[in-house]
């Protein structure tokens, strides 16, 4: 029996710059205002802070408060609630996506792919592997912003994992992906979810930053074959799409391009 599908609300706001608490009470207020019907929230990357270099000094630890109210917020809309935020450990600090399950459960992805044309590589930790996330049946891929552009690292096998199957069903990307490359976002994400053979999921923030760079927003859940459930305009707003395990299952099975893939193995 296929598992069932999912209820995705993608979550495109307005940043604000350099302040953790007016985001997370932001955040707080329109949680509280939507019905309690989604199994995944995805906010942007950084969207406590913005991508900012210069927001490392008030990087957060997991005993922090964002971590904390992610769990809390995870419990009271029962719905797993993913995004990223800086995270400290020891002296580093990663651009981290934290995956909070309603049931208190905390998974992590840190970002592998860091935006040297903003210095993101001089200033944070890169990650190492990927991660997928089992919920609901569904296998789920969380990946951050710079990692759309690296097709390999985010390639989906077949028949590598203990299933012997796809290695996920859903792509998520959260990022803060300016306008003057707003096409490439929009562009990349379709080609992710048809190379792929997978839902994509990409949250991308809007409005302006304290870097002096403006968000067009778009932020969009795509089926299979790159054509869009939902997308967003260009404001903060809050878009719900449902999508199904049978039609992807049924797609995969009639179209079986996995089975022409060429086999890899990635090195750092």
């Amino acid at each position: 029996m296929s598992p069932a599908d999912l209820n995705i609300r993608i979550v495109q706001a307005d940043t604000v710059w350099h302040d953790p608490q007016a985001n997370r009470d932001y955040y707080t207020a329109l949680l509280a205002g939507l019905a309690p019907d989604a199994d995944i929230i995805v906010l942007p990357e950084t969207f406590t802070s913005g991508f900012s270099n210069d927001a490392l000094a008030q990087a957060e630890t997991m005993d922090g408060p964002t971590v904390a109210w992610l769990s809390a917020q995870a419990a009271a809309q029962g719905s797993v609630i993913t995004g990223s935020v800086q995270i400290r450990e020891g002296d580093a600090v990663f651009n981290r996506m934290l995956w909070a399950a309603p049931d208190g459960n905390i998974r992590h992805y840190d970002k592998r792919h860091l935006f040297r044309m903003a210095g993101e590589h001089d200033r944070y930790a890169s990650g190492r592997d990927k991660i997928i996330v089992e919920y609901k049946g569904w296998r789920i891929c969380p990946l951050v912003c710079y990692d759309l552009r690296f097709p390999v690292f985010s390639r989906n096998r077949f028949g590598q994992t203990q299933t012997k199957g796809y290695d996920y069903d859903l792509l998520i990307y959260v990022a803060n992906w300016p306008s003057p490359r707003h096409f490439a976002w929009q562009t990349l994400l379709k080609a992710r979810a048809i190379e792929n053979l997978s839902y994509v999921v990409g949250v991308n923030r809007t409005g302006g930053d304290g870097n002096g760079l403006h968000y067009l927003g778009g932020s969009t859940v795509l089926d299979f074959l790159g054509q869009t459930v939902v997308e967003s305009g260009d404001t903060p707003q809050t878009q719900s799409a449902r999508i199904s395990y049978s039609e992807l299952a049924a797609f995969r099975q009639r179209f079986p391009a996995h089975l022409d893939a060429d086999s890899f193995t990635l090195h750092d």
